[in-house]
Order: structure tokens, then C-alpha cells, then sequence
């Protein structure tokens, strides 16, 4: 294992904590293809390495966003029972599938959810800070309006079952369940892409460590590289916050989207192969 490879992983992990702070997707939806088609490690590789930086990622988001009040904890905890049992499906079935069967797969989801995020690039899902927000609902402070606004969660038995299939694409392809979560709570759960994201951010670290143990246990887990990549995620994550706050959040939907047909592509073609 060479230096330059290392500083590689660095690098590529930096990226993938900026996209991860960004949009509460994990990073890995960049990491995964990286280290599988740029350096050519085992799909269950890469996708096992990516999971230890989505625990980064979370980590990273949520303490970086706790104060600002868009963490919607009751909303994350109850969506992450059904996170964390698709996640532990996925880590006992994933060894069925073969590397062709992951790729297809990965697209296909990709894809998907790219086109949702454009259909849906003006929606805002805000409410008069005044009205009753329920429950599961909240409020933040919105600083592209400059005003406190609310929320209300809509269509929760949807929200759960995005959220199952979210922790078995985790589990399965390594990528943190916030790709599938973001968008479902955004676009018909009424939940605003800020909150949605930063709320994503916190779900996904405990969708991952219920994944990480089998796969280290089945020796996925390259240490070094694990290692390198975290650290890449912990640097990158800085600056996803920086320019989360700044970004308008059609902007934000957009940059998502473009990532996630240009990944979709490249798996597709791999997959045909």
C-alpha cells in the first residue's frame, strides 16, 4: 500500500464529506464508485470502507448542526427503527448477490432518485412559523428567508418504509441511506431539504454501525484505507458546512441530482458490461 495511494483516499474522502455535509446522503454515492472503478477495489470493499465514513459523516453533521435546531430527533429515531432493520437484512443477504447484481442495483437507485430531486427543485415545504406543526413536526431558523419557519411531517407510513429500504441499500451498497431519505422526506413528507438533510445526517450513522461489525467480521474493512478516508471526511465535512449555509436550496437539490445521474451512468455501463 503506497503513499500515493493513501493521499488518494484522503482526498476522495474530503470530497465525499463535503457532498456528505452538503446533503445528508453519507458521501458514499462519490466514495463507492472512487475506490471500485478509479482504484479497482472489490465492490463489498469499497462499499465497507464507505460505510466506516458514513459513520464519520454523521458524526461530523450532527455535531455541526445540533444548536441550529434542524435535527428533527423524534422524527430520526422513530424512521430509524425501520433503517436499522434494513440494514441488518441487508448485511446477512448482501453476500448473495454478485458484483454485477450491486451495480445494476446501484443505479437503478440512483437514477430513481435523480429524477425526484429535479421534479421537485421549487418545492420549499415551509409553513407560517405561527401554525401547529404536530407531533413529529419542528422550526428552524431559515437563513435564505431570514425567518424562522416550520414544518409538519406528512405521509409517515411512506417516510417508513423509505426508510427500511433506505438501511438495506446501505447495508448492500455502502452508500448511507440519506440518498433515499433526503429525497423521500423532501419531496412528499413535508419535510424541508435542510431539516431533511441534517435529520438524514443522524440516521445514517446508526443505519452503518449496524452494518460495519459483519463486514469487518467478514474482512471487508481495510484499516489503513478505512482510516484515510475517515480523515478525508472529517476535512471535507468543514467545508460542506461552509458552503451548506450559504447555498440556496434549489442549488442544493441540483448538485444532488447531478451527482446522482452521473454516478447512475457510470454503473450503468459497468453493469452492461
Amino acid at each position: 500500500m503506497s503513499l500515493a495511494l493513501v493521499a488518494a483516499v484522503i482526498v476522495a474522502g474530503s470530497i465525499a464529506g463535503c457532498l456528505g455535509s452538503l446533503l445528508g446522503i453519507g458521501g458514499g454515492v462519490f466514495l463507492v464508485p472512487f475506490l471500485n472503478v478509479g482504484l479497482g477495489l472489490d465492490f463489498k470493499i469499497a462499499m465497507a470502507i464507505s460505510l466506516m465514513t458514513v459513520i464519520a459523516t454523521s458524526s461530523a453533521v450532527s455535531a455541526g448542526t445540533a444548536g441550529r435546531q434542524l435535527i428533527n430527533l423524534r422524527l430520526g429515531m422513530l424512521l430509524e427503527i425501520a433503517s436499522t432493520a434494513g440494514g441488518l437484512l441487508a448485511g446477512i443477504t448482501v453476500e448473495r448477490l454478485t458484483s454485477g447484481a450491486l451495480s445494476l442495483l446501484f443505479a437503478l437507485v440512483t437514477a430513481a432518485i435523480a429524477v425526484i430531486m429535479v421534479s421537485r427543485l421549487e418545492r420549499r415545504n415551509v409553513l407560517d412559523a405561527s401554525e401547529n406543526v404536530g407531533a413529529l413536526g419542528g422550526r428552524f431558523y431559515d437563513e435564505e428567508s431570514g425567518r424562522e419557519v416550520s414544518y409538519r411531517v406528512k405521509r409517515l407510513p411512506l417516510a417508513m418504509f423509505a426508510s427500511l429500504i433506505a438501511g438495506s441499500v446501505s447495508g448492500a451498497l455502502g452508500i448511507g441511506g440519506g440518498i433515499l431519505k433526503v429525497p423521500v422526506l423532501n419531496a412528499w413528507c413535508g419535510v424541508p431539504m435542510r431539516a431533511a438533510a441534517a435529520t438524514s445526517a443522524l440516521m445514517i450513522g446508526v443505519t452503518a454501525v449496524s452494518s460495519v461489525p459483519l463486514q469487518y467480521a467478514r474482512g471487508y474493512v481495510t484499516p489503513p484505507l478505512a482510516a484515510a478516508a475517515v480523515l478525508g471526511v472529517l476535512v471535507g465535512s468543514r467545508g460542506g458546512f461552509w458552503f451548506g449555509g450559504r447555498a440556496r436550496v434549489k442549488w442544493l437539490k441540483l448538485l444532488m441530482a447531478c451527482v446522482l445521474f452521473a454516478v447512475s451512468s457510470l454503473y450503468f455501463i459497468r453493469a452492461l458490461r
